[in-house]
């Protein structure tokens, strides 16, 4: 959780991160096929404002995606 206040900082977001320590919501996603993964896929989704997910990009380049992503909104 400390380091993803820290990044948060850095980069000075306007919105929180999201610090799933026991999996979860990264079970519950499909990014873990369960709690006892090392490490959950790199998955982003896009939400809408009434919370409902509008569209799910599965195994995405962190390099690369906020631009496309960006272009889809």
């Amino acid at each position: 959780m400390e380091a993803n206040k820290k990044f948060a900082e850095k980069y000075q977001f306007n919105f929180p991160l999201l610090s799933d320590t026991d999996k979860k919501i990264g079970v519950a996603y499909g990014a873990a096929d369960d709690a006892s993964a090392n490490a959950p896929q790199r998955i982003s989704y896009l939400i809408g404002a009434d919370g409902k997910i509008e569209r799910a990009y599965g195994k995405v380049k962190a390099s690369e995606h906020p631009q496309k992503a960006l272009e889809e909104l």
